[in-house]
């Protein structure tokens, strides 16, 4: 098991634990290779790169603040299975024929060091550990793992990450309703949200309430995302290539950076509502959301 965290006591400090139980673990379930082992690399290279880690922990804390009286090793593999699913939408996401971009978390990105090729293999194999990781996780009931892996299979597929992207790539550029492009940051970032939050109730055996509150929480926590992504494509230091929504329709676009400041608070505030009815054992899924947005939106003031 890990160390018990109680991030609502020092919550910098605890976080800051937290963050290095999740990479040391993640690098035990992702053992370097041989040094021709490019697709093992570059799997590394994806998944291990220094990172907010920002699903798996708030699966870890909402689970705690539902009720999971300690993270046992199983609570931490649907964690990084999430984090492996991520890491895998990043690299598929960065390649030439998608978006082309040419960093990614300060370094270059993942077909730059490898090539496309591999880049693509490493993504399909992230993906398939995720699933296994699962799968195979202790101390997690047979029906527990089924219903992680339909959450988080789900998220991936053509109602979630695959068609957000699709309509990314195919429609971005077009003219767009508001409510069209909430669709699309729906399906490219709320759904995996989604789908960590449904995981994290899954292992603390929520409640069906509790678990309709997680998907509300989940949806508003996407769009918030989404709109500090394109509220941050100009500004430079981000670790990523900057101006990727030029010829985009986005809601920054459409509603000038402060419309779409204020949409983003508004959705954290009913965010914030609905994961205080879900999680009632702790306040620590809330604390770190607020002090992830405050930071991020300082840099734009």
């Amino acid at each position: 098991m890990t160390a018990h965290v109680d991030i609502t006591a020092n919550p910098e400090n605890e976080l800051h634990q937290l963050h290095q139980h999740l990479q040391s673990h993640l690098e035990q379930l992702l053992p370097a290779g041989q040094q021709t082992d490019h697709v093992r690399a570059a799997m590394r290279a994806g998944a291990l790169a220094p990172g907010k880690r920002i699903r798996p922990l708030l699966l870890l804390l909402a689970a705690r603040d539902m009720g999971c009286d300690d993270l046992q090793h199983g609570v931490l593999d649907l964690a990084c299975a999430v984090e492996m699913v991520h890491a895998a939408s990043l690299i598929l996401d960065d390649i030439p024929s998608m978006d082309n971009a040419q960093m990614r978390r300060g370094r270059p990105t993942i077909h730059r060091q490898f090539g496309e090729n591999v880049a693509i293999l490493a993504a399909i194999a992230l993906l398939s550990r995720a699933f296994e990781v699962i799968a195979i996780a202790p101390d997690l009931p047979a029906l527990q793992k089924s219903e992680a892996i339909a959450e988080l299979s789900s998220a991936v597929g053509l109602q979630g990450l695959v068609q957000g992207q699709f309509q990314d790539l195919h429609q971005g550029a077009q003219s767009r309703s508001p409510e069209a492009i909430a669709i699309t940051n729906e399906l490219k970032t709320s759904v995996l949200f989604r789908a960590t939050l449904q995981m994290a109730a899954i292992a603390a055996d929520a409640t069906p309430h509790m678990r309709q509150k997680l998907s509300y929480f989940a949806q508003d926590l996407g769009q918030a995302f989404q709109l500090l992504d394109d509220l941050a494509d100009g500004y430079k230091h981000t670790g990523k290539d900057t101006d990727q929504d030029l010829g985009k329709s986005t809601l920054v676009q459409m509603l000038g950076a402060d419309g779409a400041e204020r949409r983003l608070r508004d959705h954290l505030r009913s965010a914030d509502a609905h994961l205080a009815c879900a999680c009632h054992c702790g306040i620590a899924t809330r604390q770190y959301m607020h002090a992830l947005f405050n930071q991020q939106l300082a840099m734009f003031h």
